[in-house]
């Protein structure tokens, strides 16, 4: 069932056949797709979870919700999409009633979707405005950023969110460009701050995913969202995320490993005072990455990284 919708909308959902294996969904289940994005992966836990498995799909992005309710529309009512920030998934699940789930998948980062259509603003290949917002009803723009921090603040950033060496002297540059309003315009600018590219990666790729992740308070989100996933599951229900940048990555790699432990006193402390107990079972020691063939079929693919828990 949903078949004919899947094909209608181009989208190819990154390690597709690791998180329908990891999330293990059955008749039934109820799960949450918290980045549901064009529906890729929310068509493949409702298909395996037919004929009564219910998903309740999130997202922010008013095109993304479109492209999901078109994809999904053959499983009915067994789909709920709200147009509602992953951050408030405890208070959907008690809208609905939803006392556990036993699944939740989130698929972070920029979709497709998004860097697909320019005026968007997430791709330096292109003119179009400085925007980068997932949810367009926001009022800070990646414009905002760029043209009203300060040179101290704008260096902070980049060296945070995009981990960039130049930061800097990329802020210096900025400042010294005032006003600065298109993609390209900024592109440009850091190539002449820090010079042309020489390897795999552009030198503006670094400096726009800081920007992105400050728009859209993503490492904030992450951190507020993972509890309350954790804390939805059915015991024995599980969590996949899939990261595609290190600070992601490393903030899920640290919450599992907290959260699978009973004790997360100092190493040094000579007896536990945190009275803390595990909630979770590590599935994946090591994150799961792209096969060679889904690089080649999906290059975007590439830098992605999944992990999974489940609850005990």
């Amino acid at each position: 069932m949903g078949g004919a919708a899947e094909s209608q909308i181009p989208h190819h959902p990154v390690l597709y056949h690791e998180i329908i294996t990891s999330l293990r969904p059955c008749d039934g289940g109820l799960y949450v797709d918290g980045t549901v994005g064009a529906g890729g992966h929310a068509w493949g836990i409702l298909n395996a979870s037919s004929p009564n498995g219910r998903l309740l799909g999130m997202d922010v992005d008013p095109q993304a919700l479109r492209f999901a309710r078109e994809r999904l529309k053959a499983f009915g009512s067994r789909v709920i999409l709200v147009s509602e920030s992953y951050t408030t998934l405890q208070r959907q699940l008690e809208i609905l009633e939803w006392e556990a789930v036993d699944g939740v998948v989130l698929d972070l980062g920029v979709s497709s979707i998004q860097l697909d259509k320019p005026e968007r603003g997430f791709s330096f290949r292109s003119e179009a405005p400085l925007d980068m917002r997932f949810n367009p009803q926001q009022s800070l723009t990646a414009a905002e950023i760029v043209n009203h921090y300060s040179e101290r603040e704008l260096a902070e950033l980049l060296h945070r969110y995009g981990e960039e060496r130049r930061a800097r002297r990329i802020a210096k540059a900025i400042i010294q460009a005032r006003p600065v309003y298109t993609t390209r315009a900024l592109a440009q600018l850091i190539v002449s701050a820090v010079g042309k590219q020489t390897g795999s990666i552009h030198p503006a790729t670094r400096s726009f995913q800081a920007l992105r992740i400050a728009v859209n308070a993503e490492l904030d989100s992450l951190q507020v969202v993972l509890p309350q996933a954790v804390s939805s599951l059915k015991p024995g229900g599980r969590i996949a995320v899939i990261a595609f940048h290190s600070l992601e990555d490393r903030l899920v790699k640290q919450y599992f490993r907290r959260e699978s432990q009973d004790c997360i006193c100092p190493a040094e402390q000579p007896t536990c005072t945190c009275d803390h107990v595990s909630s979770i079972e590590i599935i994946t020691r090591r994150p799961i990455r792209p096969t060679h063939e889904e690089i080649e079929r999906n290059p975007r693919s590439r830098s992605a990284r999944l992990r999974v828990a489940e609850k005990k």
